[in-house]
């Protein structure tokens, strides 16, 4: 379980075809603290550590990525030189700063605008019907592993658009402030939408 509140902006150093695809991170995590099995949110994927640099080494881990996450994630999302953004699992305790995030991609979505209001930028993006009926406005989204707040919706018969505000902190701290028409991300909608419209489905019935 996790927060949308990015920690740490990885690179992968190298990706190796083991049978799954191997990804090697560098991080500025301090590797003593993670545990082999340990889940580490990668751009709002959920991976599991199955090894980490030596302790006082320059710091990295490596997940093993399967050919299902790769082909639901954004395309070209792991490759050598990307840019991730990090977090690791919440403990039990921890502040959230965020909103319930489980690190399952639901969908990638293509940004259409984005453009500067005063010194934070406003970003559009659009998603495929099958998210659509998950967002409203001043809902929460994971963009890349980061919990937003949606600021309009406009909803069409094939495609569905929305924006969200990235302030200063926000473009310094993760990788939403690179972000550029025509890229694609990783969206996870709302845990709590995702039960509200089951509910609403069988109150149908």
């Amino acid at each position: 379980m996790f927060t949308g509140i990015i920690s740490d902006i990885g690179t992968i150093d190298r990706v190796e075809q083991l049978g799954d695809t191997r990804v090697v991170i560098t991080t500025a995590y301090d590797t003593a603290s993670i545990d082999l099995g340990a889940s580490i949110a990668c751009s709002g994927v959920c991976l599991t550590v199955v090894d980490k640099s030596a302790p006082g080494a320059p710091g990295w881990f490596a997940v093993d990525v399967s050919g299902e996450t790769i082909a639901c994630t954004a395309q070209g999302q792991w490759t050598k030189g990307r840019r991730l953004n990090l977090e690791r699992a919440m403990k039990l305790g921890d502040e959230l700063g965020g909103h319930i995030v489980t690190g399952h991609v639901d969908g990638v979505a293509a940004i259409v605008s984005v453009r500067a209001e005063g010194d934070s930028k406003r970003i559009g993006f659009r998603v495929g019907t099958q998210i659509a009926p998950f967002l409203a406005p001043k809902g929460s989204v994971t963009v890349d592993g980061v919990s937003l707040t949606v600021n309009r919706v406009s909803d069409a018969d094939a495609a569905t658009e929305f924006t969200v505000n990235i302030i200063p902190h926000t473009q310094a701290m993760t990788t939403l402030g690179t972000l550029d028409e025509g890229q694609p991300v990783n969206i996870e909608i709302d845990v709590l939408a995702r039960y509200l419209r089951r509910m609403e489905h069988y109150r149908g019935q």
